[in-house]
């Protein structure tokens, strides 16, 4: 195809440079004189073939020169039009320096894989030619050409200078590349280069970003002279890393080295001391800036005194610099709209970034969405998300995963985990975050089983399976008491290296206690490689709910030996543990111990536990003094602890005193109603029970109903009282009338105390016998073999006949039955219950 004379250079124009001689260009206008403005086709080895219109050409030195204007002055259009006349003649279309002068003018003007495509028809690049390239690609990526062609360069036997590492160095450094970082530096110490400062630094930057603070140490010592760049890289790395006291270490040398810090140095130590909340340090580094004007129009400088100030909850100096700033870019916005996210002002911050918008859409980026939609979760406001989300459609932002997770996160925290799922559903990009943030998501709104399905999902599509997922996975499989699927996810982090991870340890802790396994509970604790105050408050609850108070008693006398102090968390779970024990004497003494010896201000939780601990063993005036004689006035919580006391002692007369305390308070959940309910039920006065029911579902409460689950096979199986859906209905019915015939032979009779209706008696035994944990019991007796023990798990407390039923149950069917109910575990054997029916 013959090209346009458009494309072509006006022979005037060539007759001008060869009659005047060509000289060098030294502005766009000058060169555009030559070159006529179009828009040139993409340049394309296919031009090599093309026929072309024979002209008069330029010599050599004549398109050096004009490349070189090219280069200097970024004339892309411009350098393809002399690129193309330079391929009509064959004379000069293979010239070596020519095509060295076309790949350094497509890299200036930012064009490297146009700069790739010449550089590969070059027969001998010079090193410099190499330099260039590998520069080109480690500045602007992909980081693993620039180590591809430091590789090739090598295999050519092209011998790299001292330009040349710092460039791949950089490459190295972007992909966290440290086997290939490594073997650089061999070859720097074979070139003799390792006491350049260049190349040491750019190895100090590689190993630091690689996480090997000790060899980048080691260069660092090593090196004859150091500038300010060398001493930056080590401060940017001990950020990088969070270590706060090295880098204050490192910038004290600095100086008194007599280096000074410059504004680079300042930006790379200030988020550290934000992060470690180092306030007074912080305001120091303020003071220094002040003093050498640093923060005089440098919008990076100011950005990251505005991020420490707000790292460190200190908003008014934050907003102080925000408002001084004239000039603001997306990194400053995200700040301070972080900082009031961070400080738990969810409304400053969506404020703030009203203002954003409106000051133009351009600073909008996926940082400063990612806080905004954390505000919106926070606050649960749900038609702002939908707004945010909305925007992120239109400005094309919900491409970048970090604000597609946020937004994923946001659904689910607000209680939508429909919508969560949907657009869970929808995302093209999937990482380990997402996977994470739906399952915690559908455990937070009581939907584990769709949390399993979603993790089976994620080991089936090889997605890597870190700590934190498992965290979140652990719990589902401690909600459900799903022991076998518990069992596989520790057999999966072990095999994958996560086993000493403290937190997945925690999690494994609590799975095992919770299933029903407290001994395998307690060998995980044992063979933890290191153990946190948060290990030990697992395990202690873990025997509280076991009704195994004594033991946990024990193992807190071991605690402080261990190098470990008691907190506040750890106390709750010792005095529940006395509670679920009856060890009324033992829960009396720590919970004084907690405020005489260890300084620990009891709070409302301590407060319900000692409530708990007197009103289940009977002691109800104690327990109504001492709520009196409390230092802040009681909340509902500790008068329900008290009249669910009073329900199981059929006190009525203080049941009734407490039931005037909790409606002048207000009831706050479900718990206050049922446990009114309940108390007006058992002592016949269904008129007031109905009235108690009425005012909760006129206020919006809704009661759970009652469920079991079983599991067996790795299928959970689910139970409702009454309910008839279930496969095997027909059979598990007729195995309960069975039952129901045997354990009254043995003495059972139905305490229809329990069955909170005004009907007739036999009635009430008849919605008694179909209550959940019955059918999941008479199911797993179908299933199991003979004397297999049955593992039943409700998420409402038990209740007394169905207590006293199974009790017998163990003796007709010769079967031990655990069970656990939203308080603790009921171990029941030979006619016995582990919690001695105190519960």
């Amino acid at each position: 195809m013959l090209l346009s004379k458009a494309y072509l250079i006006p022979h005037r124009a060539l007759f001008f440079a060869f009659r005047h001689g060509f000289t060098l260009l030294h502005t766009k206008s000058e060169a555009r004189s030559l070159l006529p403005a179009f828009a040139p086709p993409p340049i394309s080895r296919a031009l090599k073939g093309s026929q072309l219109p024979q002209f008069a050409a330029l010599d050599v030195n004549t398109y050096a020169k004009l490349l070189d204007s090219c280069t200097r002055l970024k004339l892309l259009a411009e350098g393809k039009e002399i690129h193309r006349q330079i391929f009509m003649h064959s004379s000069c279309a293979r010239n070596s320096v020519l095509l060295e002068k076309i790949v350094q003018m497509y890299i200036s003007c930012g064009e490297t894989e146009s700069a790739r495509l010449v550089f590969d028809d070059v027969p001998q690049p010079s090193v410099f030619l190499w330099n260039a390239m590998i520069r080109a690609y480690a500045w602007n990526g992909p980081f693993d050409r620039a180590i591809g062609l430091y590789e090739r360069m090598m295999d050519s036997g092209v011998e790299p200078n001292k330009f040349t590492f710092p460039f791949v160095l950089k490459a190295c450094s972007g992909l966290e590349a440290l086997e290939d970082g490594i073997k650089i530096h061999d070859e720097v110490k074979r070139a003799g280069l390792e006491s350049d400062l260049y190349i040491s630094t750019a190895l100090i930057d590689m190993y630091m970003k690689c996480g090997c603070l000790e060899d980048a140490d080691e260069v660092f010592c090593r090196m004859p002279n150091r500038d300010v760049v060398a001493w930056n890289a080590m401060v940017a790395g001990c950020t990088l890393h969070g270590m706060y006291e090295e880098m204050v270490r490192f910038v004290l040398e600095m100086q008194r080295m007599r280096t000074r810090p410059n504004p680079s140095t300042l930006v790379a130590l200030l988020p550290v001391v934000g992060q470690a909340k180092a306030l007074g340090q912080g305001k120091s580094i303020h003071a220094f800036c002040t003093r050498r004007c640093f923060d005089e129009g440098d919008v990076l400088v100011n950005t990251a005194l505005l991020d420490m100030y707000a790292k460190s909850e200190c908003l008014v100096y934050a907003r102080r610099i925000f408002d001084h700033m004239r000039i603001r870019n997306e990194v400053t916005w995200s700040a301070i709209i972080a900082g009031y996210v961070l400080c738990g002002r969810m409304v400053d911050a969506l404020q703030v970034f009203g203002q954003m918008i409106s000051e133009g859409p351009s600073i909008v980026g996926p940082t400063s969405l990612a806080s905004i939609l954390r505000a919106c979760a926070s606050l649960g406001d749900f038609d702002r998300g939908r707004l945010v989300h909305s925007y992120l459609v239109k400005s094309g932002l919900l491409m970048d995963i970090t604000v597609a997770n946020s937004l994923l996160s946001m659904y689910a925290k607000v209680g939508t985990i429909s919508d969560a799922m949907s657009f869970f559903d929808e995302m093209d990009t999937k990482d380990t975050v997402s996977y994470s943030a739906i399952i915690s998501g559908c455990i937070q709104n009581g939907n584990a089983e769709e949390a399993l399905d979603v993790f089976r999902e994620m080991v089936s599509s090889s997605m890597e399976v870190d700590a934190a997922t498992m965290v979140g996975v652990i719990p589902t499989c401690s909600h459900l008491a799903a022991l076998q699927h518990g069992k596989c996810n520790h057999a999966y982090i072990t095999s994958h290296g996560l086993a000493s991870d403290s937190s997945i340890c925690n999690a494994l802790i609590d799975m095992y206690a919770k299933c029903g396994k407290i001994d395998i509970a307690r060998k995980v604790f044992d063979t933890m490689p290191k153990q946190n105050t948060v290990s030990w408050n697992t395990i202690i609850a873990g025997y509280g709910i076991h009704g195994l108070g004594d033991e946990a008693i024990s193992l807190f006398l071991r605690m402080e030996p261990a190098g470990l102090v008691p907190d506040d968390i750890t106390f709750i779970c010792l005095l529940s543990a006395c509670s679920h024990s009856g060890l009324i004497a033992q829960g009396k003494h720590w919970f004084y111990a907690m405020t005489e010896i260890y300084n620990i201000v009891p709070r409302m939780e301590h407060y319900i536990c000692m409530v708990d601990l007197l009103g289940r063993g009977g002691l109800l005036d104690e327990a109504y003094d001492f709520i009196k004689k409390m230092p802040f006035e009681a909340d509902v919580r500790v008068w329900v602890a008290l009249l669910g006391a009073c329900r199981v002692h059929k006190n009525i007369e203080l049941g009734e005193e407490v039931s005037r305390m909790i409606q002048k308070l207000g009831p706050e959940g479900t718990g206050s109603f049922v446990a009114l309910s309940n108390l007006y039920s058992a002592t016949g006065r269904f008129n007031e029970a109905a009235q108690v029911r009425i005012m909760q579902k006129e206020k919006g409460f809704t009661k759970s109903p009652g469920c079991s689950w079983f599991e067996i096979g790795g299928v959970v199986h689910a139970f409702i009282g009454g309910d008839q859906s279930h496969p095997q209905s027909s059979s598990i019915y007729q195995k309960l009338e069975e039952l129901l015939v045997e354990i009254r032979k043995l003495g059972y009779l139905a305490d229809t105390s329990y069955a909170l209706h005004d009907v007739e008696e036999e009635e009430k035994e008849h919605a008694l016998v179909y209550h959940s944990e019955k059918l999941a019991i008479a199911f797993g007796l179908l299933r199991l073999r003979h004397g297999q023990p049955i593992f039943i798990t409700k998420n409402l407390r038990v209740c007394g006949d169905c207590h006293n039923a199974i009790k017998y149950i163990t003796l007709a069917a010769k079967r031990d039955i655990t069970v656990r109910d939203a308080n603790r575990f009921h171990h029941f054997k030979d006619g016995m219950c582990s919690c001695g029916d105190f519960w």
